[in-house]
């Protein structure tokens, strides 16, 4: 049987990029420790099956060494470590996936004659977070009373998500790379990213975070649009990151969802802060991390207590998420994945003839043409 001449420098690298142990992989290729020590090689099919499995180029294994792969758009996340240095595959894969997503879209607003949107890019660092969250505040058409109505903050993340979508932002949430569930993203590695465009801007939050934390990725993102600052972020309602711009979307964002002027006002001191921040986020219809945040930036706790309470917190939320599992109907699941907007727009053309049917299967992760019908009932483009 012919055998491949495969890079073991790259083949290592693929494993690692992958996440896959050693032993992970010899469950697959019983010859994987001899391939490493070139005591043997793969077979054709064997490397073609390792590619797939490691989703990396079937050529980069005739390089002698790893490639330096980058990052499409500017990073502004922190580097903690060295695995923050090179994306991974998952990371790589989503961005490429919107980015493909945004360049239809874009298209199709120029078919259509959709105006470009003024608020993207309208913004500047030099001005105070609050004018620009005030700004925000009136495109959007968030209103703090309404928000203080609904009826868990869950709510009130849909309702940024469905205000965002209505002004012209294409907000995509998932924790696993287009539809493939095999695929974790994973939220050590980023919690969003924002595509700025004047006629498609598009946010991407990690649907991996706790729906606490995809409140103040979402907000941070939808600062980084009117920025008009296109980027990947690892922004958390607690952190004061290293670079300005991540700095100044913070702000903006902490200030939209939490007006400052008006968390002073109700701010009480005499109650323990575990229980401050549980009665300030069902206040203003935020998540606890948030409310710790403003607490800070109004200069009620420092940034010890700040650390120490919103680790506790952060525990605390994760337990609940796990408690309440998961799931949910596929169909509400493709409008959050692919965006509301996005998956409308598509299935639209689609069903008048101007996209194909194989370019929105690939574009939405549908392999069914059944399922695209149904899909197209669901998000309302068709009566049932």
């Amino acid at each position: 049987m012919t055998t491949v001449a495969a890079s073991i420098p790259v083949l290592r690298w693929a494993a690692q990029r992958a996440h896959l142990h050693d032993a992970d992989v010899a469950a697959r290729f019983r010859k994987w420790p001899l391939w490493l020590t070139g005591e043997a090689q793969p077979t054709l099919k064997q490397l073609e099956d390792f590619a797939r499995l490691t989703h990396t180029a079937f050529g980069y294994f005739f390089l002698p060494q790893p490639p330096a792969l980058a990052l499409p758009v500017p990073d502004f996340r922190t580097v903690r470590d060295e695995a923050l240095a090179e994306p991974s595959s998952a990371l790589l894969d989503t961005l490429y996936l919107c980015q493909q997503r945004q360049d239809w879209y874009r298209d199709y607003a120029r078919v259509h004659g959709l105006p470009p949107l003024a608020f993207v890019g309208s913004a500047n660092g030099r001005e105070t977070p609050e004018a620009v969250a005030q700004r925000m505040r009136e495109t959007l058409g968030l209103d703090a009373e309404a928000r203080r109505q609904l009826p868990t903050w869950a709510e009130a993340l849909r309702q940024l998500i469905a205000k965002a979508e209505d002004a012209g932002v294409l907000v995509m949430t998932s924790s696993v790379v287009g539809s493939n569930s095999h695929r974790k993203l994973d939220v050590g590695e980023f919690r969003g990213f924002a595509l700025a465009d004047d006629l498609a801007p598009l946010v991407f939050l990690n649907g991996a975070d706790s729906k606490a934390a995809q409140m103040f990725t979402l907000a941070h993102e939808l600062a980084h649009v009117w920025l008009g600052a296109t980027g990947v972020s690892d922004t958390q309602a607690g952190q004061v990151p290293e670079q300005q711009t991540e700095r100044w979307c913070n702000k903006v964002a902490a200030e939209l969802l939490m007006p400052l002027q008006a968390l002073c006002a109700v701010y009480r001191s005499d109650v323990p802060i575990p229980d401050e921040i549980q009665r300030l986020a069902r206040e203003f219809k935020v998540s606890t991390l948030v409310a710790l945040r403003r607490l800070f930036d109004a200069g009620f706790v420092d940034q010890a207590t700040l650390w120490q309470h919103y680790r506790e917190e952060q525990a605390r939320l994760r337990e609940l998420e796990q408690r309440s599992g998961g799931g949910g109907d596929f169909y509400r699941s493709l409008g959050a994945r692919a965006s509301k907007r996005f998956a409308r727009a598509i299935v639209s053309s689609t069903l008048e003839g101007l996209t194909s049917f194989p370019e929105a299967f690939r574009m939405l992760g549908l392999r069914k043409t059944a399922t695209f019908h149904e899909a197209a009932r669901e998000l309302g483009v068709v009566t049932p």
